[in-house]
């Protein structure tokens, strides 16, 4: 990589360098273990310009997103996170049954289907083919494409401007930022608005979740690099809120330019300045912020393998729970192989009988743990702690317990 695909400076610098991995979401058949396996290096850096943190665009989004191994409706609480935003926005924006809601990357249908239950028109745009058609299945109306100018201007003439245009967990994951962007102006209404939802690049940083960056994932925002973003395709920043999804998000609310205007005064205004004014004081702005972040990183994958080798050598039984991208991050980063994960399970079928890009762990069923009742639970999807605290609280009844790599290692004694 040498120039930022924002603003096309040439001024990027290193933040951290974990090293050469296979995408995370290429899951292994049984037979394609003895293949060669394509890695990539995974290399996250900052522009000093316009301070968007980026890896290099290694793989294309027809790579990863055709056919997708994520389906968000196996998450109990993200489901239950996308109706109380549905529930809300309705209120907020006053939507009803004559309004138009688009979804871009509408995965499933797991957040349309409140739009849908509520008798407003909606349409999801969903690259993947195979959560696309189950979308469908589940009475969605869904699209499959990927989103850019010409798309977003192709929906608009066919189903006209759309009031509200939801990008959930989209942007950090496509590499023509600036067409995106201008793919959302394409889409919504001249009056209309854009929520976006995006890991926070400020908690990333602060609470060590570095496994969050993986070849899906193009770019990590602050506010102030998304505000940059945003103008880069005609939409203005109206208000932002924090989000403790994804271990700490933003959701983004922006309009067309030309109705926006100046955010001036009032809640929104306060919102986006006190997040502005708290990505400053970390340094965020500057190359203060980045340059311990690598050495912390080193320290979480020396204490997770200590760990692992720790409870090989006391004869204890480790397994893990769940496999989701950023824990074949972790893995393949900390280089933990069956010897010390023999296995991983999963709620999602499409998993179970696969393999973990790299390191090659086994996925297999979630009831595979209580058969097995393991001395301690690796939980790589660290990120749903509380959800996944109350669903594996039957550890407790063999005296299991569960162990949280991030932000910092924590072993964890779970009671009914």
């Amino acid at each position: 990589m040498t120039r930022c695909r924002l603003c096309g400076s040439a001024a990027l610098t290193s933040v951290v360098d974990l090293g050469a991995t296979p995408p995370c979401e290429s899951f292994l058949a049984a037979d394609e273990l003895d293949r060669p396996e394509p890695t990539y290096p995974l290399h996250l850096r900052v522009c000093t310009d316009c301070w968007l943190a980026q890896i290099p665009p290694l793989i294309t989004p027809e790579e990863t997103f055709t056919q997708y191994a994520y389906f968000s409706s196996y998450s109990t609480s993200w489901v239950a996170h996308a109706r109380t935003f549905v529930d809300d926005t309705v209120r907020r924006l006053g939507l009803h049954g004559g309004s138009f809601v688009v979804e871009v990357a509408s995965n499933d249908g797991y957040l349309l289907r409140h739009v849908k239950d509520r008798g407003i028109r909606c349409l999801g745009i969903e690259p993947s083919v195979n959560v696309g058609a189950a979308a469908r299945e589940a009475g969605v109306p869904t699209l499959t494409e990927f989103l850019g100018p010409d798309t977003g201007a192709a929906v608009r003439a066919e189903h006209g401007p759309a009031d509200l245009v939801v990008a959930n967990n989209v942007y950090a994951h496509i590499p023509d930022v600036v067409g995106f962007t201008r793919g959302l102006r394409a889409l919504v209404a001249d009056d209309g608005w854009v929520s976006i939802e995006v890991q926070h690049l400020l908690t990333l940083i602060e609470q060590n979740q570095y496994d969050t960056i993986y070849h899906e994932h193009f770019q990590y925002y602050t506010v102030a690099s998304a505000i940059r973003a945003l103008a880069s395709g005609g939409l203005a920043l109206v208000d932002v809120e924090l989000l403790p999804t994804h271990g700490g998000s933003i959701r983004l609310w922006a309009r067309p330019a030309e109705v926006a205007g100046e955010v001036a005064g009032g809640a929104a205004h306060a919102r986006v300045a006190e997040v502005l004014d708290r990505e400053k004081a970390a340094g965020l702005q500057e190359l203060s912020g980045y340059t311990e972040f690598s050495a912390r990183v080193a320290k979480v994958r020396r204490d997770l393998l200590r760990f692992l080798v720790t409870a090989a050598e006391r004869g204890e039984t480790v397994v893990g729970y769940g496999a989701p991208g950023k824990g074949n991050t972790l893995l393949n980063h900390c280089g933990v192989r069956p010897d010390l994960l023999p296995y991983t399970v999963d709620r999602n079928p499409y998993k179970h009988g696969r393999f973990t890009p790299g390191t090659r762990v086994p996925i297999l069923p979630p009831e595979r743990i209580a058969a097995d009742r393991p001395d301690y639970v690796l939980v790589l999807p660290w990120n749903l702690r509380a959800e996944l605290v109350e669903q594996l609280s039957f550890v407790h009844e063999w005296g299991g317990r569960l162990v949280f790599p991030i932000p910092e290692l924590s072993i964890v004694e779970v009671n009914r």
